[in-house]
């Protein structure tokens, strides 16, 4: 208690994800002075003793007080030192508490008010708002500012204090697939930051994140860094050092990290040889890898073309890309785990949730090839067999086989109450399997489980979402999905078609452009895309362009109460396969 009216301390308590020197700071000033002081040090009271030091600590104060009067307190923290957390403390001005609250409720007004949904009911704005805030939470800033306004940092990776941005708390795992995408889309002056404290983690490291809390953290699978910081770059959100992100990418396809085996690529060594990482070499997860890895791959490509690498290079990733055919078994036409001299891993349970794949099974993980459904078409034998397997994902029952876990995990327990067959939308690897059949010429089959899922699995209760949040990118599903449209593949510059929940949407984009998506004959009923308009010219793609979006205008949807079976059923309107690119 170095005054009469302060608090100061810190914490080193943590679960890990820090270096040894890792202290959390914090300062508090009250608007009265104290006439009572004393301290604790464990379970040892001292009165008058105004500084502690031990495993467990903490400052009692007292006030002179009136009936009713209010003592206000001012807290700040930081991870760099106490000189840093009473600058921070600054950022308050001299407003009071209402004044704060109001600023704080006129800051979040503003973000969510990017986006305005109109003809809904009222626990579908809440739904729609509730994801849209919970899409926004993470990741989270990890950096603070200098005096004259410059961003610092404590780096979690190395202990030292930096110049430069910094974020965490976030698993790529999970937010590749449409979390970053949307901050793309509507915050790309948020990403830009975020991606700078990529390349400083990178720099700090030795490799780019895939787990961050607060530093490498042993979870997950993938090196899907790639996708957040190549989907990013085509979209026009670019870092600074260009010449070190390429640098990052391509160290991660070589290494693992010494003590965190998540980042980098486990099973590079097997995975740059064979084309796949095997299932008896005892890494696990490694059918699931090898998928992640060829989109991994696939991203790299997108970004080696874009900065016009030597072609030997850019050939190189593209034939990685292909990696995901390694793993597929013409006989159940499925993903499977394959052993290191070439045989497929048997017996084989389609339904066997994690050995060769991540929370999930070979029904949910044979979907994962977001850069080319057109590649995985052709794989099960033609767009009739496809629709049937998408199909199957429904029609076969919640059963499941858990002998890998010797336990029902709660994924399992989520997919088999939401009962919509093995479709396990509470978690990440299928969640833009709907989406595919866009890409095989039904896409009113995506239109009506879309709509299935958005009713039945997001409510604005307590009990409002069927599985993982996971850092955003369940909510972040739900706000693509009601506005339309989803990025099955981050790198490309397209969205898939789903179709909208709204009447009436307006993105207010930050170039400053407005996009209307008008659907007024929509209902619970008119869930079928009958024709669909954008800036006039009617469009049978199953697809929108990123650039297109940026433009504003309009797009109109619509609506039916049946599906239009001649809509988006030509090749040309399938969105992006790399299988047709080359």
């Amino acid at each position: 208690i170095p005054e009469e009216n302060k608090i100061i301390g810190y914490t080193t308590r943590n679960s890990g994800g820090v270096p040894e020197n890792f202290k959390n700071y914090f300062v508090i000033e009250f608007d009265k002075p104290f006439t009572y002081k004393g301290t604790f040090a464990d379970k040892k009271l001292e009165e008058g003793n105004l500084e502690q030091k031990a495993d467990h600590t903490g400052a009692i104060i007292g006030f002179s007080t009136r009936k009713g009067e209010i003592v206000h307190a001012r807290i700040a923290s930081s991870f760099i030192n106490f000189e840093q957390a009473a600058q921070n403390l600054k950022e308050l001005g001299n407003d009071s508490f209402e004044q704060l609250a109001q600023k704080g409720n006129d800051a979040w007004n503003n973000v969510l008010g990017k986006i305005e949904v109109e003809g809904g009911n009222l626990d579908q704005y809440r739904t729609f708002y509730s994801c849209l805030y919970r899409s926004l939470l993470f990741p989270r800033k990890f950096y603070e500012f200098t005096a004259d306004g410059q961003p610092i940092h404590y780096s979690p990776y190395n202990g030292q204090v930096l110049p430069g941005y910094m974020y965490t708390d976030t698993g790529f795992w999970d937010t590749f697939r449409c979390l970053f995408p949307f901050l793309n889309l509507m915050y790309p002056s948020v990403n830009k930051e975020i991606q700078e404290g990529l390349i400083n983690t990178y720099k700090e490291s030795g490799f780019f994140p895939e787990w961050a809390s607060p530093g490498h953290r042993g979870c997950m699978i993938g090196n899907n860094s790639a996708s957040v910081l190549v989907d990013a770059y085509m979209k026009g959100v670019k870092v600074d050092d260009v010449k070190t992100l390429y640098e990052g990418l391509i160290h991660g396809t070589e290494n693992v990290h010494p003590e965190v085996s998540s980042t980098g690529r486990l099973g590079y060594q097997y995975y740059n040889k064979l084309g796949y990482v095997p299932y008896d070499v005892k890494i696990n997860e490694n059918t699931a890898r090898t998928l992640e890895y060829a989109y991994d791959d696939w991203c790299i490509y997108q970004l080696a073309k874009a900065l016009n690498r030597p072609k030997k290079e850019i050939e190189l990733f593209a034939k990685r890309a292909m990696n995901y055919r390694n793993v597929f078994d013409k006989e159940s036409k499925l993903m499977r785990g394959r052993n290191e001299n070439g045989q497929f891993q048997s017996p084989f349970s389609p339904l066997k949730w994690g050995d060769a794949f991540t929370e999930g099974n070979s029904w949910h993980y044979s979907w994962s090839v977001f850069h080319d459904p057109q590649g995985l078409i052709d794989l099960m034998g033609g767009k009739k067999m496809f629709i049937t397997m998408l199909d199957s994902v429904f029609a076969v029952p919640p059963v499941f086989d858990d002998s890998y876990y010797g336990q029902v995990i709660h994924e399992i327990r989520e997919m088999t109450v939401m009962n919509m067959g093995n479709y396990a939308h509470g978690n990440q690897p299928i969640q833009h399997m709907i989406y595919l059949y866009n890409y095989a010429g039904q896409p009113w089959k995506a239109q009506y489980w879309l709509r299935q899922v958005m009713d039945r699995m997001y409510t604005p209760g307590p009990d409002g979402y069927c599985g993982d949040e996971d850092n955003g990118q369940t909510s972040a599903w739900y706000v693509f999905s009601a506005l339309g449209f989803y990025p099955v593949c981050p790198g490309t510059d397209e969205y898939v078609i789903g179709a909208p929940l709204f009447k009436k949407a307006t993105l207010h984009f930050e170039n400053g452009n407005n996009l209307v998506i008008d659907a007024q004959n929509n209902s619970k009923e008119n869930l079928y895309i009958e024709s669909l308009r954008v800036n006039g010219q009617e469009s049978t793609r199953n697809y929108l362009k990123h650039a297109d979006l940026l433009q504003g205008g309009t797009i109109e949807f619509k609506m039916g109460s049946h599906p239009n079976l001649n809509r988006g059923i030509n090749d040309d309107d399938a969105p992006y396969s790399f299988s047709k690119m080359k």
